[in-house]
């Protein structure tokens, strides 16, 4: 019982980071590395690789309901495209190589940073 409610909260705290991520186009790993690592118990690293796997599907799903509402460009799609998977995959090379302490400290600064750049007023973007 006590393994349905843990995986049952985890499934409605992963609609919501499905929610966020359909929403604003983005941002549901973010969410979703520390809901693993905390919620699940997950390692560090598995946490991030599993987080982009189970990301890639929403946003393929969000990316398509952005097509068929007209909402999307192809050509600066594909130029971010090009350097997304260029950086994804050093990404994931450098994952490899770092301590699981290490990629929790910069993912928890991106966090930070994210979080301040966010709070900034308009004037100062």
């Amino acid at each position: 019982m006590k393994k349905i409610l843990k995986y049952g909260g985890a499934g409605l705290l992963s609609a919501v980071i499905g929610f966020v991520n359909g929403f604003f186009g983005g941002g549901g790993g973010m969410l979703l590395v520390p809901a693993l690592e905390k919620a699940l118990k997950c390692p560090v690293k598995k946490s991030h690789a599993t987080a982009i796997a189970v990301i890639l599907p929403v946003s393929i799903a969000s990316a398509v309901t952005y097509i068929l509402n007209g909402h999307f460009q192809w050509f600066p799609a594909a130029f971010a495209s090009a350097g997304c998977l260029g950086g994804g995959v050093l990404g994931a090379l450098l994952l490899k190589k770092l301590k699981p302490e290490v990629v929790g400290l910069l993912f928890a600064c991106l966090m930070i940073a994210v979080g301040i750049k966010l709070t900034l007023p308009l004037s100062f973007k």
